[in-house]
């Protein structure tokens, strides 16, 4: 849940399988499948779990939250009915050209979906300066976490350019921006109960940055 509280302790399974049961593994590939269809960005198929009524999101098991997304993606970009989803079953159509043949697989995932690309301005943040984090009001798709906005932090890595996710999950084209990997102290986020010496490492854009 990113942080958030009321939610119990990260309790950590020794030896944990990478999947509790098949149907996990099946949802994993399913999704991984549909969204080689081209219809759906990363950040699209993201922001659609996050948009699910919390009624589901709060109570549903990691995998769960993606089939129930995946469902509105499906049928969203008209892929599937409410009628097949009903009945647990497509009706007859036409094999999608773009669809993922089980052959390429293993060279469609060793290919990946690298989202860094080109700049032509300048860095605002250096490595080792503080910043801290924007006080983000807009509704729709972030990815900076609700309890990093607002704290401050110290730049340690400048990643370059990549596809800027708030505004790629909506169809508003990829807007590439900068990325810094920031540096928070427990403390900033936690106060005086967080574990001492401990910090938290993200990812930001920096538009989600400012100067301290």
């Amino acid at each position: 849940m990113g942080g958030r509280d009321g939610f119990g302790a990260v309790c950590p399974e020794p030896d944990e399988p990478l999947f509790h049961a098949v149907w996990e593994a099946r949802a994993l590939g399913i999704t991984l499948a549909a969204g080689a269809l081209g219809h759906w960005t990363l950040d699209e198929s993201r922001h659609a779990r996050e948009s699910l009524p919390p009624a589901i999101y709060y109570n549903s098991s990691y995998y769960e939250i993606w089939i129930r997304a995946l469902e509105e993606l499906l049928t969203r970009h008209d892929l599937l009915s409410a009628e097949d989803l009903a009945k647990g079953e497509a009706q007859a159509r036409t094999p999608h050209p773009r669809r993922l043949d089980p052959a390429r697989v293993p060279a469609v995932l060793a290919k990946g979906g690298p989202t860094d690309r080109p700049l032509s301005s300048a860095p605002r943040f250096a490595p080792g300066e503080r910043v801290r984090t924007r006080l983000q009001a807009r509704a729709g798709h972030t990815r900076l976490p609700s309890y990093l906005a607002g704290r401050p932090g110290v730049i340690e890595a400048d990643h370059g350019g990549h596809v800027f996710p708030d505004t790629n999950a909506h169809g508003g084209g990829e807007q590439p921006q900068r990325l810094y990997t920031v540096v928070f102290e427990g403390r900033d986020l936690w106060g005086e109960d967080a574990e001492p010496g401990s910090t938290v490492s993200a990812d930001l854009w920096e538009s989600y940055l400012e100067r301290v």
